[in-house]
């Protein structure tokens, strides 16, 4: 008998995303390695931090592509001076038919400047939040000689419909008296004109793209205010305020920009920054996910990989629209290799799982644990879930190597069969 390990030779893709508040992608991949180690120290393994349009985005893109992580101090979300982390890309694994592989890329998540972790619970107002820094962040970035910039919206503590940001550039938004507003969603409400004749000029020759996971239009029931702004701290009379406000500024847009931020899917992103990018940029929105597969090369890197092991906090009803499990599993079954999930939770049935594309989700949990034991203890809980999962389909692979008719039934030695 063959003391051969049945997933000798076995091709795996290990490409997680984030575990918001505990782990980074890259940190993530570790651990589902060392578990992958374990079990399969035969197996052919290649590492792939993803991320969508949130947390996790510039320090994945930086790892995969071996760029610089860089910090600088910009406005934080209450008007105070915080650092603020970015990144400029390395060599891209893959440019794609509308890309320069010789460009000058930043990576920028809009929550470093402006994410909702920067304000303490008791302080949160997204009347008075700004995207001031995100825009700060945006003339580093260009000061440093980028052309192209990724931009996520993810995690936002504003809701000033990126108001903050095109103030950082350059932009005017003044008041009926000429003055320049105040920072925050609420003072858009006496908006009366835009002026852009102090824009930054390289602008308008910087490609920018914004890393979008949501649809939500700017304004309405299902606009910014009314979807994110109670998670901000938003009370039903300021939610009713600010979607006024932000319906305000997207008038005034339309007629001193002539640009309509109205109903575009993802313009109510990130507290509105998603209107305020397409207001005052050339910048397109389009779903993270796929952004950083497109960039990191996914599709190439899966080609001959029998087994993707992925990793998300939640698998639920986002993780179908634009998130990285779905994301990641449609491209492995278009590849022909079979997807585990790793996750904290699962709220999602068998068959929606195998409609996304996921052979099996597997818990992190081997106890009982609590939310803040698991966030804590989210490394440990990563290997060891892999181990069993990878576990699981060794077994699974030596039995199949193996006669498995009950021993009771087989013909004796050297009888006809």
């Amino acid at each position: 008998m063959t003391n051969a390990n049945a997933l000798d030779g076995l091709n795996i893709v290990i490409a997680p995303q984030a575990l918001k508040g505990s782990l980074d992608a890259v940190a993530v991949g570790e651990a589902i390695v060392e578990g992958a180690r374990r079990v399969a120290p035969g197996a052919e393994i290649a590492v792939i931090p993803l991320a969508d349009g949130g947390e996790g985005l510039t320090r994945a893109l930086v790892k995969a592509t071996g760029g610089r992580l860089l910090a600088d101090e910009v406005t934080g979300p209450l008007g105070e001076r915080i650092h603020a982390e970015w990144g400029m890309l390395g060599p891209r694994p893959s440019a794609g038919k509308d890309d320069n592989a010789d460009s000058q890329v930043a990576v920028i998540e809009m929550a470093a400047a402006a994410g909702l972790p920067l304000v303490p619970l008791d302080r949160r107002d997204p009347a008075r939040t700004t995207t001031r820094g995100v825009g700060e962040l945006v003339l580093r970035a260009l000061d440093a000689g980028c052309d192209e910039i990724i931009l996520g919206l993810g995690g936002s503590a504003t809701n000033d419909g990126g108001a903050g940001m095109a103030q950082a550039l350059g932009a005017r938004l003044l008041d009926a008296g000429g003055e320049d507003l105040e920072p925050g969603g609420a003072a858009l409400a006496r908006l009366d004109r835009i002026s852009i004749a102090g824009l930054d000029a390289r602008l308008a020759r910087t490609r920018i793209t914004a890393a979008c996971d949501v649809r939500n239009p700017l304004c309405g029931p299902v606009g910014a205010s009314a979807v994110y702004g109670p998670q901000k701290g938003a009370t039903p009379a300021q939610v009713a305020a600010l979607d006024a406000a932000l319906a305000r500024y997207a008038a005034v847009i339309q007629r001193d920009l002539g640009r309509s931020v109205w109903e575009t899917p993802g313009a109510g992103a990130a507290g509105g920054l998603g209107a305020g990018l397409l207001a005052f940029t050339s910048a397109r929105l389009i779903p993270g996910a796929r952004l950083v597969m497109d960039i990191l090369g996914v599709t190439e890197a899966l080609r001959g990989a029998a087994l993707v092991i992925t990793a998300e906090g939640q698998l639920d009803g986002q993780t179908a629209y634009g998130k990285v499990v779905g994301a990641i599993a449609e491209e492995a079954r278009a590849a022909g290799a079979r997807v585990v999930a790793l996750t904290g939770a699962v709220a999602l049935d068998g068959a929606t799982l195998d409609a996304l594309g996921v052979d099996v989700a597997v818990p992190l949990a081997d106890g009982p644990l609590t939310l803040e034991e698991s966030m804590r203890d989210a490394r440990r809980l990563l290997t060891a879930a892999t181990e069993r999962a990878l576990g699981l389909i060794r077994l699974g692979a030596s039995l199949a190597r193996r006669d498995l008719t009950p021993l009771a039934e087989r013909a004796p030695d050297g009888a006809a069969g």
